[in-house]
């Protein structure tokens, strides 16, 4: 367990001491995961407008290329993870040496990975319906592989890594020829559907052909070694997003966290200078991002070396507002809630899966009572009354564990 977090009276915070910012930033990032998205989606019902359908196709992930607010929600936490290692890492090796910090990377990333397990239903599936890769292993690797690199690497080699992972990954995906294993190859790429296939067994791997450079869905680089080699369930039938190869940029997006939070541990910056150097740098990323989508599609599900620019310049902006207004300003009690959430957004997740917060909403106003709400009140209000509940029901197991000082740390 770990004390209430507090902010030191002038200044930038010292580096011993966590970043009530970061704290917010993370359980802002959660809100949405928790059903704050349910609640805007939901605002289409009430009122179908331009504005109303621009709000909710933010809140759902792109179908493939592209970037919205929801694409943001996953990297943010990993770009998150790599600001946090740096204050924890760096505290454990000034006072207990880089080989208590380095068994700190390896246990934790163990645990982390054994509990993403787990929330997909560890072994109460038989084989072969056991996910090896998912979110939370995602966040188990991105922050296993950063922790070490910060702990082995001064910053200049590191940056020089991080652009290694990059531009290696794109060299991979657009170099390296791979089977066109559809069942029946040959046709339009362009028409992702006409593959087909859904399971392994209709993979045809002894194919002549070879594709390259080809990002489709399910036709590319990443999604074939997942084919190939990835055992186990797989979320998109014979490939997972979260699958080996593109674990290597994910490991990027935790060192541009790394980075930032470099900056942010600096004290001899002053802290609008902070502000003004994760504005810039956020807007250097996002122009290089959305420019190398023009070769390098920005793409969520196989984690382009281009979606983590975009990704990582939009985090960036993100943590340099929470900075400014809960450090520099210190306007701070607005962001009580995100600060409950984000102390245990672990716990918070794994109660998800356990207790289904939505599940219970409905126990409380769902069925006649929803029907009736959506029927006599407005269209959709009994929809976001169960959204809103769920959503409470989160926020109030935070305050209760935050309230007692109860921290899941791994």
């Amino acid at each position: 367990m770990n004390p209430t977090p507090t902010l030191p009276s002038t200044g930038a915070a010292a580096p011993s001491q966590r970043l009530l910012s970061l704290d917010a930033l993370r359980g802002f990032d959660m809100f949405w995961i928790m059903g704050g998205d349910l609640i805007m989606t939901s605002l289409r019902r009430f009122n179908d407008n331009p504005a109303t359908r621009f709000l909710a196709e933010q809140f759902d992930h792109k179908d493939w290329a592209g970037f919205a607010f929801y694409d943001l929600i996953f990297p943010l936490f990993v770009f998150i993870i790599g600001v946090s290692l740096v204050f924890s890492l760096t505290r454990m090796i000034e006072r207990e040496g880089r080989a208590v910090a380095l068994r700190r990377v390896f246990r934790r990333g163990a645990l982390l990975y054994l509990l993403g397990v787990f929330y997909y239903g560890g072994f109460s599936k038989e084989w072969p319906d056991i996910r090896l890769l998912g979110v939370l292993q995602r966040l188990a690797l991105s922050y296993f592989f950063a922790g070490l690199l910060f702990c082995l690497f001064r910053p200049k080699a590191l940056a020089a890594i991080c652009a290694g992972l990059l531009l290696g990954y794109w060299a991979l995906m657009a170099l390296v020829p791979f089977p066109d294993v559809r069942p029946t190859p040959g046709g339009d790429l362009e028409v992702c559907k006409e593959t087909g296939f859904t399971n392994v067994a209709q993979l045809n791997f002894a194919t002549p052909n070879r594709l390259q450079g080809v990002y489709l869905k399910g036709v590319n680089l990443a999604n074939y070694v997942d084919q190939r080699w990835l055992p186990g369930y797989k979320w998109d039938g014979t490939w997972d997003p979260e699958g080996l190869l593109s674990t290597i940029p994910a490991v990027g997006t935790c060192l541009l966290g790394v980075f930032a939070g470099l900056l942010l541990r600096n004290r001899s910056v002053d802290d609008l200078r902070k502000v003004v150097l994760l504005l810039s740098a956020g807007a250097v990323a996002v122009a290089a991002g959305w420019l190398w989508n023009l070769q390098f599609p920005v793409i969520k599900k196989i984690w382009t070396s281009s979606y983590v620019l975009v990704a990582g310049g939009y985090s960036a902006w993100l943590l340099a507002a929470f900075y400014y207004v809960i450090e520099v300003r210190q306007w701070q009690n607005w962001a009580a809630p995100f600060v409950w959430i984000g102390m245990n957004p672990i716990t918070v997740y794994l109660g998800d899966a356990l207790l289904s917060y939505y599940k219970v909403a409905e126990r409380l106003a769902g069925g006649s009572v929803r029907d009736f709400l959506n029927a006599r009140v407005m269209v959709g209000a009994g929809d976001a009354l169960v959204a809103i509940i769920a959503l409470g029901l989160a926020i109030l197991l935070c305050r209760f564990l935050y309230r007692r000082k109860l921290f899941l740390r791994l």
